[in-house]
């Protein structure tokens, strides 16, 4: 089909949003090294597992083989509120770029949280009202998670604490009111509510947090307070299930236009919307069906992919989560404040990790005003301000798409806007005055971490 029939934005109808989740490690040659439990070194049961997770959530967390998982009809109900989300055709940046690439953009910021992480957000808190519990506590980073969770909890009616990095808290004061509004309790992290994070303020004094922190508190209110568990925003095997919504969707209306992109890329933090993305493309890969080039983007301040090691370790700093095999600076690795919050996290995906280890996938870090110049240049031609986050795919896709122009290739290329910027313009701000820096860390900087790494055969 020829590209002038193809419409700007391309919706699914309401009868075409996906029945199921889709489950990439059920097509997985190699499967995502088990979670393994701190004290015995040995995999965690889902009894283990239970005490911190809601019990579905454990099994989903656990589940290697079942492709396909049915998404309760109170989920269905929601998504429809905001789904499906549209997959937008970027004529105007393909223009101003001068391209002859193909460049295709999935939109997940048209809802009030503003970004992705509503799709496992409802998910998660259907489970925990199902469950009977009472509340639900959480970190976030730039505060999209956050908002996200605060919301799905108000329309379940469940008690919602969320642990805010400090810098982001800061930062963003309108995300937290946001939070607040929807009933949510933000306290910045870390903080002397906890014993943890009383922990970390006296071996960090002044330190501006990092996601590894507020994991930490965030876990520790959860297990000490009856009828609360915790709930991830990304990272875990369940999240990336949740979050597939979007990669299917994309599939779909792809298919219907007999459009195959040649690459696909997102920003990657804990892998969350990156996994989503990718995965049913992901899965035509593994199984022998087609072939796509995945790329991830991090930021050069926290490059777990680009620069980590493949090995176990902590998810949060206070070093009382389970162990994870993940591409990692370790856990007491803190990243520079830098303006994309909800990619400061030390850590990968085991998913995406053992994919990236496997060779299916690259992985690129940029540099945060290349980034933002970037969203700037999208923002002008395109007509939304996009997340600090998802410029970072912004950034790649500009640049693939400039090689394009340089050899005459006219390759597809599609990219996950997972949310907007309209609460991150202190970033904007810095950009425009000239005040943002990037802060790359040596290898000096990242050797703590990796020292701290533990000790597993």
């Amino acid at each position: 089909m020829s590209s002038e029939k193809i419409p700007y934005k391309i919706y699914l109808e309401e009868n075409e949003i996906p029945k199921q989740w889709y489950n990439v490690r059920a097509d997985m040659k190699n499967k995502p090294a088990p979670l393994l439990n701190p004290a015995t070194l040995k995999p965690m049961t889902a009894e283990e597992l239970g005490v911190v997770f809601c019990d579905e959530l454990v099994k989903q967390e656990l589940d290697d083989t079942t492709a396909y998982i049915d998404i309760p009809a109170e989920i269905q109900d929601f998504y429809k509120m905001y789904r499906p989300a549209p997959l937008v055709r970027a004529y105007c940046l393909e223009k101003a770029l001068g391209t002859p690439a193909k460049i295709y953009y999935k939109f997940e910021g048209n809802n009030t949280s503003g970004s992705h992480k509503l799709n496992s957000a409802i998910a998660q808190a259907y489970y925990a009202k199902k469950q009977g519990l009472k509340g639900v506590t959480t970190e976030t980073g730039a505060g999209q998670w956050g908002t996200a969770l605060s919301m799905a909890c108000a329309y379940l009616g469940l008690d919602c604490k969320v642990y805010m990095v400090k810098v982001s808290y800061e930062q963003k004061p309108f995300r937290r009111e946001v939070m607040r509004t929807y009933g949510a309790e933000v306290t910045p992290s870390p903080s002397e509510t906890t014993n943890v994070g009383r922990k970390i303020l006296k071996e960090h004094p002044g330190t501006t947090g990092s996601l590894g922190c507020a994991i930490s508190e965030a876990v520790e209110v959860a297990t000490t307070n009856e009828g609360y568990r915790y709930v991830l925003g990304s990272v875990l095997n369940q999240v990336l299930l949740h979050q597939s919504v979007i990669g299917l969707e994309a599939k779909a209306a792809m298919d219907k236009y007999n459009i195959k992109p040649d690459i696909i890329i997102g920003c990657a933090g804990g892998g969350s919307n990156l996994g989503g993305l990718i995965s049913p493309f992901m899965g035509e890969k593994l199984r022998g069906e087609n072939d796509y080039r995945f790329i991830a983007v991090e930021p050069a301040s926290c490059p777990s992919f680009t620069r980590g090691k493949f090995a176990y370790d902590f998810c949060d700093t206070g070093m009382i989560c389970p162990l994870a095999k993940m591409y990692t600076l370790g856990s007491g690795f803190i990243p520079s404040a830098n303006h994309a919050g909800g990619l400061r996290f030390h850590g990968m995906s085991s998913t995406l990790s053992q994919l990236y280890h496997d060779g299916l996938m690259e992985a690129v870090s940029v540099e945060q005003t290349s980034v933002f110049e970037a969203a700037t240049q999208f923002a002008r031609v395109e007509g939304i301000l996009p997340a600090p986050e998802s410029s970072h795919a912004i950034r790649v896709a500009i640049d693939e798409a400039l090689k394009c122009k340089e050899t005459g290739e006219e390759k597809t290329i599609l990219f996950g806007l997972t949310g907007t910027g309209y609460f991150d313009m202190v970033a904007y701000q810095k950009y425009n005055d000239g005040e943002m820096s990037d802060f790359i860390p040596t290898d000096e900087d990242l050797k703590p971490g990796f020292d701290s790494l533990p000790k597993v055969d």
